[in-house]
């Protein structure tokens, strides 16, 4: 008996959008859908970033998310971190984010990795999957991300807030990194946003802008940030695009 997704799949093949897909069918469209349900994208970091990845991309019927963070949720991600809950402080933010995709999509299978991305297993965790999107919060991890990403010919989609500004870009197989932003980690291995912090909507419009390049890398549809870096800055409203060497 087919699964729930593949069910979805031969609608989709037979020309017919499933009714939970029809406001995607003008953009992404039928072929478009079919690539998104078929997708692995490991999300890597499952907290004010990576929470509002997580709940769009299921919304929008990637079919395998594989959520990686072994840290729980505490009192001050209430301020921005979609998946927390005054009910679920303490609890794992990788089985957190399963437990709200079961209630969101059912062709969506989510495979929680309740531990840190870490050198002696990111090999495991990566190799296998179309897309990587950075939602982390320190630059070592953040470069050893890159490094497993180029390791293994894996598109890699990047974001890092702080206060009302944020960053965007998408490193293609073959694309020189991170290291053109990051030199080496610094002694706190934290950015700026240890002092601006982040309020709840920064996080919520870099990711957004995530989610959108994951479509754009899965379904060939409009062009990535690629050898760019989407800076954006709401306090004073200003967003530029940054052509970054090659």
């Amino acid at each position: 008996m087919p699964g729930k997704e593949e069910l979805s799949v031969e609608l989709l093949a037979a020309g017919r959008m499933p009714e939970r897909y029809q406001r995607n069918k003008g953009t992404i469209g039928v072929d478009g859908q079919i690539r998104l349900l078929r997708a692995k994208v490991a999300i890597v970091g499952a907290g004010g970033l990576g929470g509002t990845v997580i709940e769009l991309l299921a919304r929008l019927g990637i079919g395998c998310l594989r959520v990686i963070d072994g840290d729980t949720f505490a009192v001050h991600n209430l301020n921005r971190q979609l998946l927390s809950t005054e009910q679920n402080l303490g609890e794992n933010k990788a089985y957190a984010a399963a437990a709200r995709v079961a209630l969101l999509n059912r062709d969506v299978r989510v495979e929680p990795v309740p531990y840190m991305l870490q050198a002696d297993n990111a090999e495991k965790l990566l190799q296998d999957v179309d897309v990587i999107v950075d939602a982390l919060d320190n630059v070592s991890d953040r470069l050893l991300l890159n490094q497993t990403a180029r390791c293994y010919g894996i598109p890699l989609v990047y974001a890092a807030i702080a206060g009302f500004t944020g960053q965007v870009m998408t490193i293609m197989p073959g694309d020189q990194g991170l290291e053109r932003i990051y030199k080496k980690p610094t002694a706190s291995n934290k950015g700026v946003e240890v002092m601006l912090g982040n309020p709840a909507a920064t996080p919520a419009l870099a990711a957004s802008l995530q989610v959108q390049e994951v479509v754009k890398i899965l379904t060939g549809i409009g062009e990535p940030l690629r050898n760019k870096l989407l800076y954006f800055d709401t306090e004073i409203n200003v967003f530029e695009i940054l052509t970054l060497a090659e």
